[in-house]
C-alpha cells in the first residue's frame, strides 16, 4: 500500500514538473494560447484511434510537452521575432530537436520521450530533421506527434503570422499528407470529432481572408511550430 502511495506521489508530481516545463516552452514562443497541452491532448486522441497501447500514449502525452525545450534552452531571440530567418538562423534552429531530447533526459523522462522529441521534426517524405527518417522509418508516434503540433501552431497566433481557421489549416495539413506528414495520421486526424482541442483562435474572418498563401509564405517564415526545410 505505501509503495503504490509512493508511485502514485512520483507520478503526480512528474506530471507537474512536465506540466511547468511545456509553460515554459510556451512563453519563450511567445504562443497566444496553451500551446504543448494542446498537442498533448490532440496526439493523445489520435493514438487512441491508432490503438496504442497506454505506456505508449503515455510517452506520448509527455513528449507533446517537452517537445520544444530545446528552443528554450537555445534562447535564440529569432525565434520569437517576426520576419524572415537568414539561411544560418534556419541551420541553427534545427539543432533545437536533439537539444529538447538531452532537455528531455535532463528531465528525467524515459529514453522513448527523448526518441519521440528528437523525431518530431522528421518527414514522411526524408525532408525532415535531424536524422532524415523517412516513412515507416519514422515510429507511428513521432508522425502522430508531427501532425498534432502542426495543427496546433497553425490554428493560433505566432508573431509573424496569424491563426488560421480549422478548415484552412486542414486544408494544408491535406496538401502535405504524403510529403511532411503521414497520410494516415492526416486521415485520422480529420475522422476526429468533438475535441476542444481542435479549435482554432482565428479571430475574425478578415485576416484568414487576406492571409499569404502557403507557398509564398515558406520564402519568408513558415507555417508551422518551428521551421519548415
Amino acid at each position: 500500500m505505501a509503495a503504490t502511495k509512493l508511485k502514485g506521489d512520483q507520478d503526480r508530481e512528474a506530471r507537474e514538473a512536465y506540466l511547468h516545463l511545456a509553460e515554459a516552452a510556451d512563453r519563450f514562443e511567445q504562443y497566444a494560447n496553451p500551446h504543448a497541452i494542446r498537442i498533448a491532448a490532440i496526439a493523445d486522441a489520435l493514438g487512441e484511434a491508432f490503438h496504442l497501447a497506454p505506456q505508449d500514449r503515455k510517452s506520448l502525452r509527455i513528449a507533446a510537452r517537452m517537445h520544444d525545450l530545446g528552443e528554450v534552452a537555445m534562447e535564440r531571440e529569432y525565434i520569437k521575432r517576426a520576419g524572415s530567418l537568414t539561411d544560418e538562423e534556419r541551420t541553427d534552429l534545427e539543432r533545437h530537436p536533439v537539444i529538447s531530447e538531452q532537455e528531455a533526459a535532463r528531465a528525467s523522462a524515459d529514453r522513448a520521450v527523448q526518441l519521440l522529441v528528437r523525431w518530431h521534426h522528421e518527414w514522411w517524405n526524408g525532408g525532415g530533421y535531424p536524422d532524415a527518417l523517412r516513412q515507416n522509418e519514422i515510429p507511428l508516434a513521432a508522425r502522430i506527434l508531427r501532425v498534432a503540433d502542426s495543427y496546433a501552431a497553425l490554428t493560433d497566433d505566432r508573431p509573424f503570422r496569424p491563426a488560421m481557421r480549422e478548415d484552412k489549416a486542414r486544408e494544408v495539413l491535406i496538401e502535405r499528407a504524403g510529403i511532411e506528414f503521414d497520410p494516415a495520421v492526416v486521415t485520422a486526424f480529420l475522422a476526429l470529432k468533438d475535441l476542444d482541442e481542435l479549435r482554432s483562435f482565428a479571430r475574425g474572418t478578415l485576416e484568414v481572408e487576406t492571409e499569404v498563401e502557403p507557398a509564398s509564405v515558406e520564402h519568408e517564415r513558415p507555417l508551422f511550430s518551428s521551421f519548415m526545410k
